[in-house]
Formats: structure tokens, sequence, C-alpha cells
């Protein structure tokens, strides 16, 4: 799944949208955050219906149930088509090849891409800015579920958090060379870049870890 390819047994038609969750010891961690954000994200101009959003949270428990004993520290994927008929099965998770800066940027730009159509970017990029984080998004878009999340943590930590829409564009242009930069990813957690990495970044991808582990415990 990592690789972007669709199960065979998906009898659905081309995705239009499509989220890959990571799972840990058979658990979805930040469940209940990924269905918030999925009820805000929109497929051809239009939010998802009631009824998909409730059968999306009924097969959550029913897939995880048949399929993390092969996958327990996988990745659930939700596939919607064009029809807003949908399916969800579990996969292996694979790590990032690539942790460079310029590789997540890669990564955020797609989920920026993405964010333009569905509304929700699966994967955004964070930079420490002065005393605390600024983040490649919009004022008003909606964060995706691990987005959220780190939204949350960093409130506890008393750190405010910028909201970037030029972010990409500077990194990538090299007009702002930040010391530390990470993505927060639905399907790959924290990642700190490998060149851009310090204290600010391990404390957040800490604190990821802790709650996977958590979950682990559980």
């Amino acid at each position: 799944m990592a690789d972007g390819k669709i199960p065979e047994e998906f009898e659905v038609g081309a995705p239009v949208l499509v989220c890959r969750w990571r799972l840990q010891d058979g658990t979805l961690p930040i469940e209940n955050r990924h269905l918030r954000a999925l009820g805000r994200r929109h497929v051809l101009g239009k939010k998802l219906s009631r009824q998909l959003l409730a059968w999306a949270k009924q097969h959550i428990e029913w897939t995880l149930a048949d399929g993390t004993a092969e996958h327990p520290d996988g990745v659930l994927m939700l596939l919607v088509d064009a029809e807003g008929r949908a399916a969800m099965a579990c996969g292996d998770y694979e790590p990032l090849p690539d942790t460079t800066l310029a590789g997540l940027l890669a990564r955020a730009a797609s989920g920026s891409d993405e964010a333009s159509e569905t509304d929700i970017a699966p994967e955004t990029i964070w930079v420490g800015r002065g005393r605390g984080l600024a983040v490649g998004m919009a004022p008003g878009e909606h964060p995706s579920g691990a987005a959220s999340l780190v939204e949350d943590l960093a409130k506890t930590l008393g750190m405010p958090v910028e909201r970037d829409p030029q972010l990409l564009a500077h990194l990538a242009d090299a007009t702002e060379k930040p010391a530390e930069a990470f993505l927060v990813s639905d399907e790959h957690g924290i990642i700190p870049a490998s060149d851009a990495s310090g204290a600010l970044a391990r404390k957040f991808a800490d604190g990821w870890d802790r709650l996977l582990e958590r979950s682990r415990r559980r």
C-alpha cells in the first residue's frame, strides 16, 4: 500500500480519495482524530455523506479485527471512488526511503495538492520558527488527524503555531533555511528531516512514539 497500489479485493471504481492511517499493535491510535478529519474532507466538490462516514466508523472495527492479524503494525487504507463507494483494508507499513528535507518537502507538496481537492493534506511540513512552530498550511485549512495532534501537543508545551501557506515555496527556494524541520503524516507519524533535525523535532517525534507505545500496551 505504501507504493500506492490498490489491493485486488477492492471492487470500487478509480479512487478519488485514499487515506492511509498508521496502525499499532492492531489498533488505530488516533482513530477519533482521523474520523473528524475524514468528515471535513470533500470529494469532487462535495462533502462525504453521513452514510459513508457511519460506514467508515463501523468498518474500522471490522477491518482491524480481520486484517491486523497479518498486519498488526501496518497501515489501514480507506478508498473512496467518484460514486461515493468505499472500501477498506489493512496492509504492510513501509518506512520512508528518503527522510532528507528535500524528500519530506516533496511529500508535503503532494499533500498540499491533495488539500486543494479534498480540503485536507495528509502530510504537512513543520519547522521551528522563533519560540514556536510554523506549518505549511493556510490559516483556514482543516488539519489532518496527525496534524491536529501536533497542534494540540504544541499548545500543551506553550508553543505558538503559525500557519504559513508560503512555507513550502520558501523552503523549496531556500528563502527560509530552518535549523529543524519535520514531516507530520497520517501514515508515517512524525519524521524529522535527517539533515535538519534537533531537540525540537525529536521532542515531537518522541511524543508520537510514546503514543504508539501506549497503544501497544493496551
